[in-house]
């Protein structure tokens, strides 16, 4: 409506601005990340794990991976009763893999949150403070990083003791440094910026400039690792399990193959026990992969239009 009809025109509050320029940002970035056919292809997958994860209680019976739920014989092979199989115990394989995927899903989501958050934090304030303070921390991720991330995470487990959040804690401690350097990097290029300047001009505090100007041009780039350290923590989880060092408690992909190599399912050609956990870790793994580096063209300019 034209201002001569007598209509007040409506001003919107800065909050309000922002709410419908974050809403057509999402929306610019979930056009583009459509148009990566690889990123769809690993959120599909993904979401079909995460899915059998949600769902579980409901598909499966709970007793099913139970020894007093253990309905077949020993090592049977695929049949119509049991689709994948049964382990050495008499569960059904496909019960155990829908079950694992709660396990292992959860351990790798909470391991990476624990690495972002550890990791971000560091980043930020090794890259924002100069002086005895960021040398500081920076040679502190530098030592943590030369450490091998594998008998850290064997050492900090057999002390911890077996158990899930033992497991998400170990991973998340052990895998922190990359992220922090990513991060050291993006603030060191961001502080040296125009709008940082005037900001420190006009008297804002270093929390403010931190959380307010660095924090949210570092996101971005903080949620594009993310996806990727999350196959690097499911990975990680298997391979501690499989060692003997998970929750003996609760069923896991890579404590399937961890029973599966116990009773030597390779030897015996119970290929039914061993195979399927290894393609969901490595389904899972993919499909992780392939989400996050296509959050990552898109998130990242540099990026578009190379694909």
């Amino acid at each position: 409506m034209s201002a001569a009809s007598g209509d007040v025109p409506v001003r919107l509050t800065a909050r309000q601005v922002a709410r419908r320029r974050r809403r057509e940002s999402w929306s610019r970035n979930w056009a583009d990340f459509r148009s990566h056919r690889s990123g769809l292809v690993g959120l599909i997958i993904l979401g079909f794990f995460v899915f059998l994860a949600l769902a579980a209680p409901l598909i499966t019976d709970p007793e099913g991976v139970t020894l007093s739920g253990a309905t077949g014989g020993v090592l049977e092979p695929p049949s119509r009763e049991f689709w994948l199989g049964t382990d050495d115990k008499g569960r059904s394989v496909l019960t155990l893999l829908i079950w694992g995927a709660r396990v292992s899903l959860a351990v790798g989501l909470l391991a990476t949150v624990i690495s972002m958050v550890i990791g971000t934090l560091i980043g930020l304030l090794s890259g924002y403070f100069t002086g005895k303070t960021g040398a500081l921390l920076f040679r502190f991720t530098e030592w943590f990083l030369v450490i091998p991330f594998l008998p850290l995470a064997i050492v900090l487990a057999t002390i911890l003791g077996p158990s899930l959040l033992t497991i998400a804690l170990v991973i998340g401690v052990a895998s922190w440094p990359g992220t922090a350097l990513l991060i050291r990097a993006q603030t060191l290029s961001i502080k040296e910026r125009a709008y940082l300047e005037r900001a420190r001009v006009l008297g804002a505090g270093r929390w403010h400039q931190i959380s307010r100007h660095i924090l949210p041009n570092v996101t971005p780039m903080v949620f594009a690792n993310t996806t990727l350290t999350v196959s690097v923590a499911i990975l990680s989880e298997t391979t501690l399990s499989f060692l003997g060092l998970g929750d003996p408690t609760r069923i896991s992909w890579g404590s399937m193959l961890d029973d599966a190599y116990s009773i030597g399912a390779i030897t015996t050609g119970s290929w039914w026990y061993i195979i399927p956990p290894g393609v969901c870790v490595v389904l899972v793994v993919l499909s992780f992969t392939l989400v996050g580096h296509a959050i990552e063209d898109v998130l990242d300019p540099r990026l578009k239009g190379r694909r």
